[in-house]
């Protein structure tokens, strides 16, 4: 039985910019386990922003294979990338991408909207999501009645909704303060706890500090790989 959620072998991004090709990852080897804890650093432009791009189907690479939970997505067009992505990951966006008029609890049952799933049930899934995140009696507000930690709590729930295979957070704690940031990172931990894969984007170092695996990426390649030996205390409630 493969134990990887993620296979990437090879995977190369280049983009035409005016008359200069910039090459934004180039040759990119790189294995995830299924229930692992990882971060991806780096400085701006390298290369990590297009690397999660690339794992979560919202671009496709210019050469090399990626095969997602068994799937190979490399070559996929956009409405195949849009069924894998609402099939195997939730996202977690840096500034939450709240729908503004709708609720917390219909913010949190959209996904299920869109993979047909009847009233009834997207009500019982959400509000147990809803739950899970320590959000029931918020359940009913609208995003600009929630605080900033509460609507990245809506968002995590929102990503969970569907049992995906992964969590893919992009920065997630970069509009939060500091103890806000930590509440949240203490909820992606029991969340990985109970057995999710969790891939978080950042380019803080204290935040990377709480996953299990580092990789540091530089110019379009893998500058490191390691082992946390140091994960953030506050990981486990």
């Amino acid at each position: 039985m493969n134990e990887n959620i993620i296979e990437i072998s090879r995977i190369t991004k280049h983009y035409q910019v005016g008359t200069q090709v910039v090459k934004a990852l180039q040759g990119i080897d790189l294995e995830i386990k299924k229930g692992e804890y990882v971060a991806i650093m780096g400085p701006s432009g390298s290369g990590k922003s297009t690397l999660m791009n690339v794992i979560g189907a919202l671009d496709t690479p210019t050469g090399g294979t990626y095969v997602l939970n068994g799937t190979d997505v490399s070559h996929l067009n956009d409405d195949k990338l849009a069924e894998i992505r609402n099939k195997e990951i939730g996202f977690v966006f840096q500034t939450f991408n709240l729908l503004p008029r709708y609720s917390a609890l219909e913010n949190v049952m959209l996904p299920l909207i869109y993979a047909g799933i009847s009233k009834q049930e997207r009500l019982k899934k959400g509000e147990d999501v809803v739950r899970k995140v320590g959000l029931e009696d918020r359940a009913a507000h609208k995003p600009n009645e929630l605080s900033g930690g509460q609507r990245q709590r809506v968002a995590v729930a929102r990503a969970l909704i569907n049992n995906p295979s992964i969590i893919l957070a992009d920065e997630p704690t970069g509009n939060l303060d500091s103890k806000t940031s930590v509440d949240i990172m203490r909820l992606f931990g029991d969340i990985h706890s109970m057995g999710n894969t969790i891939i978080l984007v950042t380019h803080e170092e204290e935040i990377a500090q709480y996953a299990h695996r580092v990789i540091r990426l530089r110019d379009g390649v893998i500058e490191s790989d390691t082992k946390n030996e140091n994960i953030s205390v506050s990981e486990v409630l």
